[in-house]
């Protein structure tokens, strides 16, 4: 297989095999929630897991393009839509998770959650705002938005991944080492975009010279997630 130019069907390989591999966790953590091998608190474990894996998988996501641009393998963004939307499906399970199976969709209890625990807040707001990018994640709504719009809106999965960070550190009572090693993940993938915008910006006040007004000070390319 050629892996930079790839054949349509290749393609289509890949993105099933991506799919199983991504399908492994949860097919996993059923396994062990219906063989009773989660631990003593099995809601507790389902939680943390599918928690952190909506996390993973938003790091992955924004790994694609660097990883696309180091590579120079073209067609891994076409992989950054599947991935995206598994991470939107962890946090789907990781919110069903809280609100059914924790707190049995006591309202009560759910409203008191949110006001006396902030990380919670944090986290739903990450999630609330994950919507609007899963739903648009389709060629119909980048039609409809027209490209610059769908990118400024999808932009806010840096916002989303900001969250995500906070909303684990903030619940992590004593080791903080692995929401550590997910802010420092999340800082190296917004750090190499903020260089190389740096560095497009810089190229262009270069191309159009000090005395051009149109271009002065401004970025025009927009770095693609």
């Amino acid at each position: 297989m050629n892996l930079r130019i790839p054949t349509a069907r290749q393609i289509a390989f890949i993105k099933m095999a991506v799919f199983l591999l991504c399908s492994i966790p949860a097919a996993h953590l059923a396994a062990g929630w219906f063989s009773g091998t989660l631990g003593a608190n099995p809601i507790q474990a389902l939680q943390h897991a599918t928690g952190e894996w909506t996390l993973r998988m938003l790091l992955i996501t924004l790994a694609v393009t660097p990883l696309r641009r180091l590579t120079g393998i073209h067609w891994l963004l076409r992989l950054r839509r599947m991935l995206g939307l598994f991470a939107f499906a962890w946090a789907c399970a990781h919110l069903a998770n809280w609100l059914w199976l924790d707190l049995w969709l006591d309202w009560t209890l759910i409203a008191h959650d949110i006001l006396e625990r902030p990380y919670v807040t944090v986290g739903l707001a990450a999630f609330v705002l994950m919507v609007p990018l899963a739903a648009t994640s389709n060629a119909f709504a980048i039609g409809r938005l027209g490209g610059r719009r769908w990118q400024a809106l999808h932009r806010s999965v840096y916002a989303i991944a900001v969250l995500g960070v906070v909303h684990f550190w903030w619940l992590v009572k004593a080791d903080v080492l692995e929401p550590l090693l997910y802010a420092l993940a999340l800082a190296a993938l917004l750090g190499v975009r903020g260089w190389w915008r740096e560095l497009e910006r810089r190229r262009q006040l270069a191309a159009g010279g000090p005395g051009c007004p149109q271009i002065k000070n401004k970025v025009i390319r927009i770095v693609p997630r």
